[in-house]
């Protein structure tokens, strides 16, 4: 699936769309934490590209925002480091 994301600086997060139904149910809007996606890069020291970083590890970061959605569909979903851990396992 693609992956719909902007960096959004004044939270500290990207911004991305998942469609847990499919494209055919609701875009559920989800943000996952700069400090989490700058873990995943391969050289965090320098100023990376967080939304590529998303875009790299959606398939991970898609799932852990889905599984969020379903345990709770009313919160809002935000991803942090602790969260992707896995992720950066599977690239």
């Amino acid at each position: 699936m693609n992956c719909e994301a902007i960096h959004c600086a004044e939270t500290g997060t990207v911004r991305f769309a998942i469609y847990p139904d499919g494209l055919d149910g609701p875009r559920i809007m989800a943000h996952v934490s700069e400090a989490a996606l700058r873990d995943l890069c391969d050289s965090p020291d320098q100023d990376p590209d967080l939304t590529g970083t998303c875009e790299a590890h959606f398939d991970c970061i898609q799932a852990k925002a889905i599984e969020r959605y379903r345990a709770a569909p009313s919160m809002p979903i935000l991803l942090g480091p602790a969260d992707l851990r896995e992720c950066d396992l599977m690239h």
